[in-house]
């Protein structure tokens, strides 16, 4: 009884991840378009003091630019919004596809090769380096500098 409710449990938990609920309300959980489109109408006409129109017409002003902003979004969204998931839904499945399948296998390949290559330089370096360093350390070992202020 038990396992039958795990199983269950994992086939909701694989099925919800293509298809789980979507929050209406709440469109930019990540706020990932925090200050790009937040544009109103005081963000783009404004008056000075001293410069104003007739209030009737600064009232139609405000009208016409959120109701054309608003029904030009969603008109553009409708005719668009789907071609355009499609193409992104593409672009992305290619880069993952890509990352998997030939980037991260290049860069574990590289690192497995250099792998061999590092310890043969390692060795090079202690086996011809090491020696040299340690004779021209214990030449110089021998140097004394003094200084002395002469009037």
């Amino acid at each position: 009884m038990a396992e039958e409710q795990t199983e269950l449990e994992e086939r909701i938990i694989i099925k919800d991840q293509h298809t789980k609920e979507i929050d209406l309300v709440n469109r930019d959980p990540k706020h990932i378009n925090e200050d790009v489109v937040k544009v109103d109408f005081e963000d783009v006409i404004a008056e000075p003091v001293g410069t104003y129109s007739f209030d009737g017409v600064w009232k139609a002003s405000y009208t016409t630019f959120t109701v054309s902003k608003y029904w030009c979004y969603r008109l553009l969204s409708a005719i668009l919004g789907i071609p355009l998931a499609v193409i992104w839904g593409f672009l992305f499945a290619l880069i993952s596809f890509c990352h998997i399948w030939a980037v991260v296998p290049c860069i574990k390949s590289y690192l497995i090769e250099i792998q061999c290559v590092s310890r043969i330089y390692s060795l090079c370096i202690h086996t011809f380096c090491d020696p040299l360093f340690e004779a021209l350390s214990k030449i110089c070992s021998n140097i004394r500098v003094a200084l002395r202020k002469e009037i």
